[in-house]
């Protein structure tokens, strides 16, 4: 039977990290990785969460099953976190997920189940592996234009001249914060105006939102979600924690859905609890009990809130450091827009050859589109990748 099993192209982000644990160079510098990293290029462990495992550790008595859709008490948790109080408690149904990924793996199945004939709108660029699930299941796909290669920003104009052929029941998918991979964000004024043409064409708005509180802050980078989910009848919002608590191996996540009723978003939660069961049964619980006893201690909370700022300003310093020191090095201003831009990814703009001799002959690894991990940086290894852009003519 494997003789008829076909190879699947490596993932590119994967390809990177091999190629990287390769090269023997000491003074190479990992920018292509999405995980943050402090100035010594570690990914610590928030204080928070240190403090939270202790505390269970001491205290939990059993590791027996939790839910289909998980501890209660961390659905409440996230759905406040991300929602505040912008919606009815008896219109929200959720479930805990295996990680971001899982989420947005179990929204795709639950728009696959609620319209067969749904199409997906992904922005151009996106994150890969929206691409990459879509396309296993099988599910109709439509890219629209995003990203201005040109000014690095926004290109709303486009984005709503193609979202103008969005039909009753198509989805649009949308990044709630900190876009990956360019790092241009939606103004609330750009929100509205999508709110209006998904309410219009009568389309789903699902929101990955992986984010919060590495852009603009925790209530922040929520206000494009909260305007939807304050203006539509029905949203869907897959949710992760692994960056804004650091918890990336404990894979913990939660899809979120919205519907017009009490009635429906009964009938919604059950399928919820349906795929969960046929996926995975239970969802990993680790990760999820440290992040409800975070959100729920006055203590723990604000210490959490603390470092998650602490990390956010880091990384908008390197930002503007990146952007002085390019401005500095090539007399322009063409790179400013990396300050302007949010969260750990931007787009630097070099072609796939550029971004080849910048690893050939400096050490650095990006994704071959020059998506950046901006949190990959540190006060020595800035100056080596602008030293790097600047000789490969980016």
């Amino acid at each position: 039977m494997f003789q008829n099993l076909k190879d699947h192209p490596a993932d590119k982000i994967l390809e990177l990290m091999q190629l990287y644990r390769e090269d023997p160079r000491e003074d190479k510098v990992d920018l292509g990785v999405g995980v943050y990293k402090d100035a010594t290029g570690k990914t610590p462990i928030m204080g928070a969460v240190k403090a939270a495992e202790q505390q269970l550790w001491l205290n939990e008595t059993t590791k027996s099953y939790v839910g289909l859709i998980g501890d209660p008490a961390y659905n409440t948790a996230m759905r406040d976190l991300i929602l505040g109080d912008t919606v009815a408690a008896e219109r929200l149904s959720s479930a805990a997920t295996p990680g971001g990924t899982g989420a947005v793996r179990q929204a795709f199945e639950l728009v696959r189940m609620a319209n067969p004939d749904a199409t997906i709108w992904v922005s151009d660029p996106t994150w890969p592996n929206h691409l990459s699930i879509i396309k296993y299941l099988g599910i109709p796909m439509v890219e629209y234009r995003y990203f201005d290669s040109t000014t690095r920003a926004v290109n709303f104009d486009g984005m709503m001249e193609d979202l103008a052929g969005v039909k009753p029941g198509d989805v649009v998918l949308l990044h709630g914060c900190c876009h990956n991979p360019t790092g241009a964000n939606l103004t609330m004024d750009q929100w509205s105006a999508v709110a209006e043409l998904i309410e219009k064409t009568g389309a789903l708005a699902m929101i990955d939102i992986a984010y919060q509180g590495f852009g603009d802050g925790l209530e922040e980078d929520a206000g494009g979600t909260r305007l939807l989910a304050a203006r539509l009848p029905e949203l869907l919002i897959a949710a992760s924690c692994s960056k804004n608590f650091g918890i990336y191996r404990e894979r913990t996540g939660i899809l979120i859905g919205i519907s017009a009723d009490a009635r429906t978003a009964k009938t919604t939660q059950g399928n919820l609890a349906f795929l969960n069961r046929q996926n995975y049964s239970f969802p990993p619980d680790h990760g999820a009990r440290l992040v409800t006893m975070i959100l729920n201690d006055q203590t723990l909370r604000s210490q959490w809130q603390t470092e998650l700022e602490e990390v956010r300003l880091g990384m908008l310093k390197l930002r503007e450091d990146l952007a002085a020191e390019l401005r500095q090095r090539t007399n322009s201003d063409r790179f400013d827009f990396i300050a302007q831009h949010r969260g750990m990814f931007s787009r630097l703009g070099a072609t796939p050859e550029q971004v080849l001799a910048m690893r050939e002959s400096h050490g650095i690894y990006m994704v071959g589109d020059s998506r950046v991990n901006i949190a990959g940086l540190n006060a020595t290894t800035l100056p080596i990748l602008a030293e790097a852009m600047v000789a490969a003519g980016v």
